[in-house]
C-alpha cells in the first residue's frame, strides 16, 4: 500500500516556518557561541531551534524518530525519520548575512519521501514530495534548461573549507574559467533549492552531511535535476556531492589534465 505523505510535508512545513519565525525574530541579537571552530560556528540557538521542530514533529508523529544537527531523538530505529538542520548557513545567521535557511526530511523505510527547506528572510518555503511536482511558495518549479557550462552558474566548494586543499583551488579556478558566474551563498540546502527553481545550475562539494542536503535533494530530484552523493570511508552521513541540473555536462567539465 502505497502511503500518503500529504500530512507529513504538512506538518514539517510548519515547523520549518515555526523554526524559522523563531530565527527571525534573533537575527539582530546578540549569539551566544558554544563551539568556534576555524571554519564553522556552533551557537546556542541552533540547539534551541532544533528542539522546537523536534517537539513540533514528535508531537504530531511520536512514532518517529529525529536525526538533527544537533542530536537525535525519538524513537530509535523508528520506520519514519526526520533528518533535520536547524540553522543551514550558520556562519552567515552570525555574521548577520540573511542567507540561511531551516531544512526538514523525512526518510521512511531508508528512502527520502519529502523535503521542505525554508529561507525566513525571504519568506520563500520550497517543499515537494519524492516524486511529485516541487513546489516554491505553492507555485511549480524545475531547473533551468541552460544545456551550456558557458551559460552556467554554479557553487563549486574549494579548499581549506571542504578539505580538498590545492586540489579543490584548481578545480574552483578549472570551472570558474568555463561558467558564466561562481555564486557561494554558504548554504548547502538554498544552494540546491536554487538549482531546482532554475536560479543555479550546479553545485560541487567535498565534504557535506546528510542533514545539509537531504530535504534539497528531495526537491532538486523532483525539480528535474540530479544529486550524486559519495559517502566517506566507514561514514554514512558525511561525504562529496555532485548537483546539476541534469543537462549541463558537469562530469566532462570536472576533469583536468
Amino acid at each position: 500500500m502505497t502511503t500518503d505523505y500529504s500530512e507529513y510535508l504538512r506538518v514539517a512545513e510548519q515547523a520549518a516556518r515555526l523554526a524559522g519565525a523563531f530565527l527571525r525574530d534573533h537575527f539582530f541579537n546578540c549569539k551566544q557561541v558554544d563551539e568556534a571552530l576555524q571554519h564553522d560556528i556552533k551557537l546556542r540557538l541552533d540547539k534551541d531551534c532544533q528542539a522546537l521542530i523536534a517537539q513540533h514533529l514528535l508531537a504530531a508523529f511520536p512514532q518517529s524518530m529525529i536525526l538533527g544537527e544537533e542530536g537525535n531523538d525519538g524513537c530509535a530505529r523508528a520506520d519514519f525519520c526526520w533528518i533535520v538542520d536547524p540553522i543551514d548557513g550558520t556562519v552567515n545567521y552570525f555574521y548577520g548575512i540573511p542567507i540561511f535557511c531551516v531544512s526538514i526530511a523525512l526518510q521512511h523505510k531508508g528512502k527520502l519521501v519529502l523535503g521542505c527547506v525554508y529561507d525566513p528572510m525571504q519568506q520563500e518555503c520550497f517543499s515537494a514530495i519524492a516524486g511529485q511536482r516541487p513546489v516554491l511558495n505553492g507555485q511549480p518549479i524545475a531547473v533551468s534548461t541552460r544545456a551550456q557550462m558557458a551559460e552556467a552558474i554554479a557553487f563549486i566548494g574549494h579548499g581549506t573549507h571542504d578539505g580538498s586543499g590545492e586540489a579543490g583551488i584548481r578545480r574552483f579556478a578549472h570551472i570558474s574559467r568555463q561558467v558564466r558566474k561562481i555564486r557561494i551563498l554558504g548554504s548547502a540546502a538554498l544552494t540546491l533549492c536554487y538549482i531546482a527553481a532554475g536560479r543555479f545550475d550546479a553545485y560541487v562539494e567535498g565534504r557535506i552531511c546528510l542533514w545539509d542536503f537531504a530535504a534539497a535533494r528531495v526537491i532538486l530530484e523532483a525539480a528535474g535535476g540530479v544529486l550524486e552523493f559519495s559517502p566517506h570511508a566507514g561514514d554514512a552521513v558525511r561525504g562529496s556531492i555532485l548537483a546539476w541540473n541534469g543537462r549541463i555536462p558537469l562530469r566532462e567539465a570536472l576533469i583536468m589534465d
